[in-house]
């Protein structure tokens, strides 16, 4: 039982571990536990791919908008309509503050599709600036807004920007100065400077009372973005906005944020409708100190402020083996004055101090200094002891009043028309691709957008992905703790087979359990009438089989007594079976001998009929000592005896 037990141990361990295992796994693959995956179609990714073809095989189409768009880009044709910004940052150095950042047109370098090109930015530690019209302006009234783009960090990135803007229309917008200043509806996309991942979502609200313009930036998401600029993969980037004012923003068509342009932005855009009147002050006699000192509370006069809070230990003694004239440090012999020291210049060389040797295995060199212990009689400072102050009156702050500048705007979609899109970006890692833009107002449009674009390249790059072994090796490499579980997961199979399977070795104690107990040796005499009893009480069992008037319940106690009978016969003979070997000096045995096995025979007996009336006791008797043998003069003999 107690081997069961640590089998079932071992084996409800083991599920635990594959099932943490597993768990890891799936947490390493998703996202976030939240994430909304959204439906749209994979038909060009569920086409059957040959994993040993090369990327080259894969025939590209251009995409080709199925609906109602505002503006779409492929650059897979001539890059026209696209303007290079011909002006200077502000507040910036005159070496840096142009946007000469160089803007090429090419394909991916990993995992490419030929035909297939996109938007790259070539410069470092530049400044970029490129726009292009929309083709007819996107004006929020009662249709969505749909803004999809594909981005691949090629050499992964170290600080700078992928996010695009979506510029307000204006009489005044001349896109060839298209720079940080320049009004904008709409900025989207992925940003990341150091450790901190983001995902821009930024609108600018114009205040209705005053006609300024506050940038609004939506919380930030709660799915981890790292592996979006690290894994050098063609990411997706969608936002959506519906006009009953809520937005979400998608990863490769998984929601990764989602909420309210009323509620879930930083800062609202509503704003309070109190305020703390900014002329009131603090009256100077408001008191806000909970607790106060006692005022009647004295110095006790035993209080000594002067004690010092450490003291000499006066029990101290010095160990004894301490170097009071040798120094802690010494010049060290072996350092030799270098042949470019000048002492007019250096000054005198002095070689460098080394522990002195000698104070290795001594105690202490130098002088003894007895050790410091806390002062008992030490107070510090008196101070009066604390009480609830009766002047308290809380902590103050100003009173309400109504916000001057209060408004309501139920409708925040309703934003600046829309009539550019323009990528003005600065970073220090070049080779960051663009693809695939597009703007409307129907999800169906954006996803066949990408599915013809994107999903073609994701299609690609699974097929050019390494097995399932190389995988298992980077990501250990990234996280050495896997291998941990790498070898758990190999060696628990292996370890429940041996466990479960191989056969386990008897125990000192059942090799006892099963052995015989062992008994005194019987005369040949003694063993002849215990064969006649035998065949005695198989006659009357088969006579008690056929007696139908015999009561069940004696004859199920006498059939009980010759059985227990038959088995003590059966031990009987295979110990005398044994004991032959021995001699025949077995057969010369003592009374006592033959004293003690009656009284063992008799001892069952007794046990077996402990219950019984005496009448049944009787009958036991008769059944198991009948012939006129020697256990029946035995029996008597005991009698006397006791």
């Amino acid at each position: 039982i107690t081997r069961m037990h640590f089998q079932w141990d071992w084996l409800c361990l083991s599920v635990l571990i594959i099932n943490s295992v597993t768990a890891e796994i799936e947490n390493e693959e998703t996202l976030d536990a939240d994430v909304e995956v959204e439906d749209f179609d994979r038909q060009s990714q569920e086409a059957d791919v040959d994993r040993d073809k090369s990327s080259l095989e894969v025939v590209y189409q251009t995409p080709k908008p199925t609906g109602e768009v505002y503006f779409t880009e492929t650059f897979d044709g001539v890059l026209a309509g696209w303007v290079l910004s011909k002006t200077k940052k502000e507040d910036a150095d005159d070496n840096i503050a142009k946007y000469d950042g160089r803007w090429e047109v090419e394909e991916l370098k990993e995992n490419t599709v030929p035909g297939d090109r996109g938007l790259v930015l070539k410069s470092v530690a530049k400044h970029h600036a490129i726009s292009a019209m929309l083709t007819k302006a996107f004006v929020f009234d009662n249709k969505p807004l749909i803004v999809q783009y594909e981005v691949n960090f090629q050499e992964g990135i170290d600080c700078g920007g992928a996010y695009i803007k979506l510029l307000s229309s204006s009489d005044d917008l001349n896109l060839e100065y298209f720079f940080d200043k320049t009004p904008y509806t709409i900025m989207f996309g992925p940003d990341k400077c150091g450790e901190d991942y983001k995902l821009h979502f930024i609108f600018r609200h114009k205040n209705p009372k005053t006609g300024e313009y506050d940038e609004k930036h939506a919380k930030r998401p709660d799915v981890d973005l790292k592996k979006f600029y690290l894994d050098k993969k063609t990411h997706l980037y969608t936002l959506v906005l519906k006009p009953d004012d809520t937005f979400e923003m998608l990863i490769d068509q998984s929601v990764v944020s989602k909420g309210s342009l009323l509620e879930d932005m930083v800062p609202p855009v509503n704003p309070p409708k109190e305020i703390e009147d900014p002329s009131e002050k603090k009256p100077d006699d408001w008191d806000e100190r909970p607790k106060i000192p006692d005022p009647n509370a004295v110095k006790p006069d035993n209080w000594d402020e002067d004690e010092p809070s450490k003291i000499e230990d006066p029990d101290a003694v010095k160990p004894e083996g301490w170097l009071d004239d040798e120094p802690q440090y010494v010049p060290d012999p072996n350092a030799k004055k270098p042949k470019d020291w000048d002492e007019e210049m250096d000054g005198e060389w002095e070689a460098p101090q080394i522990p002195n040797p000698k104070c290795e295995t001594a105690p202490g060199c130098g002088h003894w200094v007895r050790p410091m212990k806390n002062n008992p009689n030490y107070k510090g400072k008196w101070k009066a002891p604390m009480i609830d102050n009766p002047n308290y009156q809380g902590i103050w702050s100003p009173r309400k009043i109504p916000n001057p500048d209060y408004f309501e705007d139920i409708h925040p979609f309703k934003m600046t028309t829309v009539s550019a899109i323009g990528l003005e970006l600065w970073s220090m890692t070049s080779d960051i691709y663009f693809d695939n833009f597009i703007i409307c107002s129907e999800k169906e449009v954006a996803d066949r957008w990408a599915a013809d674009g994107w999903g073609l390249k994701k299609l690609v790059a699974s097929a050019n992905e390494p097995g399932m072994f190389s995988q298992l090796v980077t990501a250990a490499e990234d996280h050495p703790w896997l291998w941990v579980l790498y070898i758990l997961t190999l060696a628990l199979p292996v370890g429940l087979g041996v466990l479960f399977c191989w056969p386990a070795k008897k125990t000192d104690e059942d090799i006892d359990f099963k052995k015989p107990d062992i008994s005194k040796p019987i005369t040949k005499g003694e063993l002849k009438q215990e064969r006649e009893e035998l065949e005695d009480d198989e006659i009357e069992l088969e006579e008690e089989k056929e007696n139908e008037d015999t009561a069940e319940d004696g004859k199920m106690r006498k059939s009980a007594c010759s059985l227990i009978k038959y088995k003590d016969i059966n031990r009987t003979i295979k110990l005398i079976s044994s004991a032959k070997d021995e001699g025949e000096g077995a057969e010369d045995i003592d009374d006592e001998e033959e004293n003690e096995v009656a009284d063992e025979s008799q001892g069952e007996g007794d046990k077996s009929n402990k219950s019984g009336s005496e009448d049944e006791m009787k009958e036991a008797d008769e059944s198991t000592g009948s012939g006129d043998g020697p256990l029946k003069s035995v029996r008597k003999r005991r009698v006397r005896k006791d």
